[in-house]
């Protein structure tokens, strides 16, 4: 067994990334998750955060996803999120936006699906707002 397994990450509206892959930090409910070649059978859930793969032979890439899942099985990764951005393909000021209009719905007396609905789309923002910011620093 090689040091790569095949990944693809996809998003509602369009494949991320297929290909083969050294290793894939994926966020989750209870922390980041790793996983390399070899790794056991497993599904787990994906929450909004920073998802960190490595490609063979280069440095590790990283991106911005919402929630979903992620299913290891037979050493390939299978990744299904809502949306998955590259730092560079973010909008600061759209997330800016974003966050600010999910705060003041989570303010506002709503139902409990509503107010689940932005706390996620907080998430989301808060998330992509800190990998851009991270993304922009180490350009620098």
């Amino acid at each position: 067994m090689g040091n790569t397994f095949q990944i693809s990450i996809l998003a509602a509206d369009c494949p991320f990334y297929e290909g083969a892959c050294e290793s894939v930090v994926i966020p989750t409910p209870q922390g980041q998750y790793g996983i390399l070649a070899g790794h056991s059978n497993v599904i787990m859930a994906v929450v909004p955060g920073a998802l960190s793969y490595t490609l063979p032979g280069e440095a590790p890439r990283i991106a911005a996803v919402s929630s979903g899942l992620v299913k290891v099985e037979n050493n390939e990764v299978l990744v299904l999120v809502d949306s998955a951005e590259r730092p560079e393909d973010i909008d600061a000021n759209r997330a800016q936006r974003a966050a600010d209009e999910a705060k003041e719905e989570l303010l506002q007396k709503k139902s409990i699906q509503e107010y689940r609905s932005a706390q996620a789309q907080l998430a989301r923002a808060i998330s992509r707002l800190r990998i851009k910011s991270h993304y922009m620093e180490s350009k620098n």
